[in-house]
């Protein structure tokens, strides 16, 4: 019997489906630099009860609901690889492996493989002397247990990360142009949610998975923290003001928010301290490339 896995043990990759569910046949797996990752499912007990009993008569399983958390840091070699699918909806195959020795020999493997998984909800932030970083969660229709690699897939990983000092903000206009660097964020984080929901069917096979995971309503918004030397974004809110906010990602690659408006500005002020003024946004469309 192994030892138990530590977090040195664990890697996370992932492919994008051509097929709804289906991993494709001899993947070129792509790594992900997770900091922290959360494998999760939940099978929906039907919970059945009877008269005659005090406790329950029967557990019928329900609908399938396999679930991913992770935090990553963005890798400069290719820094939307991963997170530009919450904008693409693209369904992804993602394998979370636990093994002892070398990767490239490894021994006593665990294999979570989710299928037809999508991103739910992303948060990318970045502060001063800290990296890029990323909090996706994502939702999916089926988990396969193994003790092994994917038959024929290849497994590799991007490397670097993006350090603040490689990021920018920018502001422009409503639709996006204009734009001209914000020099007072120190820090800055955005959301975006698709409001996922698995749909199941009433099926003669596999009626406990998902036959559908389609995007409802989406929310965008997120959040910076200036030094207080400027009265605009006050100004904004008095003046029902719509502009674009656009934030560096690392190399050429950026994430444009339009038709922004400020969902609220505060300056907390406190002893021996300076002030700084948070300004949280609301947008309309937002464009990850």
């Amino acid at each position: 019997m192994p030892e138990t896995y530590g977090a040195h043990e664990c890697r996370v990759y992932y492919v994008q489906e051509t097929a709804y569910g289906q991993t494709p046949a001899n993947p070129t797996m792509i790594g992900i630099n997770a900091e922290s990752l959360d494998s999760a499912v939940e099978p929906s007990l039907v919970k059945v009860r009877g008269v005659g009993s005090r406790d329950l008569i029967a557990l019928k399983r329900g609908l399938r609901k396999p679930a991913l958390k992770l935090s990553h840091v963005l890798p400069s070699d290719a820094p939307i690889s991963f997170i530009q699918h919450v904008q693409t909806l693209n369904s992804l195959s993602v394998q979370v492996l636990w093994f002892k020795g070398l990767f490239s020999s490894a021994t006593d493997i665990i294999s979570l493989l989710y299928k037809g998984m999508r991103i739910d909800k992303l948060t990318v932030e970045c502060a001063i002397d800290d990296l890029v970083k990323a909090e996706v969660e994502l939702l999916g229709q089926d988990l396969v247990v193994g003790t092994s690699k994917i038959a024929g897939a290849t497994y590799a990983e991007y490397e670097g990360a993006v350090a603040y000092t490689e990021s920018y903000v920018q502001r422009g206009a409503a639709d996006g142009s204009g734009l001209a660097a914000l020099t007072r964020v120190t820090d800055w984080k955005f959301t975006v949610e698709n409001n996922l929901k698995p749909v199941p069917v009433i099926r003669s096979a596999s009626a406990h998975l998902a036959r559908y995971l389609p995007a409802r309503h989406r929310e965008l918004s997120g959040e910076l923290t200036f030094e207080f030397e400027d009265k605009s974004e006050f100004e904004d809110v008095i003046n029902d003001a719509e502009f674009s906010l656009k934030f560096g990602l690392g190399g050429s690659n950026y994430a444009l928010f339009k038709h922004c408006k400020w969902e609220n500005v505060q300056t907390p002020v406190r002893i021996e301290d300076l002030v700084s003024l948070k300004a949280r946004f609301i947008a309309r469309d937002v464009v990850i490339a």
